[in-house]
């Protein structure tokens, strides 16, 4: 009984499968949707734009790229979490959507790694650790100090849970003393803020603060990854600071839909292998901070599993919730 059960079970999968793999072989014959979980003008959104347009050439089609915000990005990716897996609905995901808010939201509506297929790496960028140009902090070995007086020092963020919070949190770990986290509803104001001096520190994209930097309006001590960021050499990293093993970076990746067959699967990620190494779209990803590692089929998997047991593991620590 239990054989023909299955047997079953497998006909009816092969009959929802067929349609799509028939559809496979001359895919795509129509504009594909990228959706964005996040505004527009974002660094998701820039990032996206970016790809768009690449991907349009090697596939033959237009890339139509679609915001979706709300609820940390969790709105826009399950979306296509929940979308034909036909390869015409593709979102570009983010540190967030698929490694911090799995630990951050007690209900997820997706599950990050089963509901989705890895097209491929769409690059990462560290963040920059900056306090105002006016600060008296000119090194880390500064903050270690003030933080072990009180009252300490703050940081500010782009809000509770994002990678910001989660890098002061760990910051804090490493160097002890004080550290009081002060959330903004973006990071915009929360730059302005480190600007002035209301908080004195946060971490941050370096396609947002280098500008800020440059005009002389922040300094930047340190970046949050292993190496240091293309973007800005001359800074150190905070491991090389004694922060210990610091290795923090946001990244981006394009998944489609959990059941996508493997034919389409082939060809968007043949795509943006190709468009990740034309000069053009190199340099438009490197003008947002961003390097693009060379990872491929397990490999990125195993990366996002790895990405969630790290990332949760800070949320736990730092006691963030966000419902």
């Amino acid at each position: 009984m239990s054989t023909r059960r299955n047997l079953l079970a497998s006909l009816a999968a092969l009959a929802v499968a067929a349609p799509f793999a028939a559809a496979a072989q001359d895919y795509p014959n129509r504009p594909i949707r990228l959706v964005v979980p996040f505004g527009p003008g974002t660094t998701t959104d820039i990032i996206a734009r970016v790809y768009a347009e690449a991907l349009a050439r090697p596939l033959g089609q237009a890339i139509v790229v679609e915001n979706k915000s709300g609820a940390g990005g969790n709105i826009g990716t399950d979306l296509v979490a929940k979308a034909a897996p036909d390869g015409y609905t593709l979102v570009m995901g983010t540190v967030g959507t698929h490694a911090i808010n799995p630990g951050l939201y007690r209900r997820m509506p997706y599950d990050a790694q089963k509901d989705f297929a890895p097209i491929g790496f769409a690059g990462y960028t560290p963040t920059l650790l900056v306090v105002g140009a006016n600060s008296p902090f000119k090194s880390l070995a500064d903050l270690k100090a003030a933080a072990a007086k009180a009252p300490g020092v703050s940081f500010a963020s782009a809000g509770n849970g994002t990678s910001g919070h989660l890098a002061g949190e760990l910051l804090k770990a490493r160097l002890g003393g004080e550290m009081v986290h002060v959330p903004y509803k973006e990071g915009g104001l929360a730059m302005s803020d480190v600007m002035s001096g209301q908080a004195h520190f946060m971490f941050y994209h370096p396609a947002a603060v280098m500008p800020q930097v440059k005009a002389g309006k922040l300094r930047a001590l340190g970046v949050s990854s292993a190496k240091r960021s293309a973007a800005a050499p001359e800074v150190p990293t905070i491991a090389e600071q004694g922060g210990g093993d610091f290795d923090l970076v946001a990244w981006f990746m394009l998944y489609a839909p959990a059941a996508t067959p493997a034919p389409v699967l082939a060809k968007l990620r043949d795509a943006v292998a190709q468009a990740v190494a034309h000069p053009e779209v190199k340099a438009k990803l490197a003008a947002q901070g961003l390097e693009v590692p060379v990872l491929r089929g397990e490999e990125l998997t195993a990366f996002g599993r790895s990405e969630i047991a790290k990332w949760s593991e800070l949320v736990r620590r730092s006691g963030a919730q966000v419902d």
